[in-house]
């Protein structure tokens, strides 16, 4: 009756020993397929062509996480406004108009970001900023306000803002 006794607690620490070898492996978490924002953005190494607005961004290549694909994004810049010289409120974002992606990877096209480049130009010269301009970009949800505030940003941004540099010259000066 002693060796059962003892057979019996001996086969109950073995089970208990191997239940919580099992749990610890249990507790590790999968790492996720993508991590981060839905969309990577990244700018083309290639330099860009100058363009005739006198500010080019460069190419915006992106990376998409495949399981939650957008078919349709908008372009928001944001642009640093330290140096303008005016009184009242000054914009800092531009947000583009929608525009169709398709697939997991891309760039966005050649003459959505000649518009871009575009309105950002006008922008900089309206507030007589000159030379090097620091920017950021991120892609957004196509139901973005042209407007947003920092709120409705947020919820709607599917990528991390990925900041540049570029150099605005004023081609068109008005005096």
């Amino acid at each position: 009756m002693k060796k059962g006794i003892i057979l019996a607690i001996a086969g109950l620490t073995l089970l208990v020993g191997c239940g919580n070898q099992q749990d610890e492996a249990t507790k590790v978490p999968a790492k996720p397929k993508w991590q981060g924002a839905r969309y990577h953005l990244a700018f083309d190494t290639q330099a860009a062509k100058p363009n005739p607005a006198g500010v080019t961004i460069p190419t915006i290549k992106y990376t998409a996480n495949p399981d939650s694909l957008e078919q349709r994004v908008s372009l928001v810049v944001r642009f640093d406004t330290s140096g303008v010289k005016k009184d009242g409120p000054v914009m800092n974002q531009m947000v583009m108009a929608p525009v169709d992606i398709h697939g997991a990877e891309g760039t966005l096209p050649a003459d959505y970001m000649d518009a871009a480049d575009k309105g950002l130009a006008t922008f900089l010269k309206a507030y007589g900023i000159k030379g090097k301009v620091k920017i950021t970009v991120a892609l957004a949800r196509s139901s973005l306000s042209s407007n947003p505030g920092d709120a409705e940003l947020n919820a709607k941004r599917l990528s991390d803002w990925l900041p540049v540099e570029v150099g605005f010259k004023n081609l068109h000066p008005t005096s």
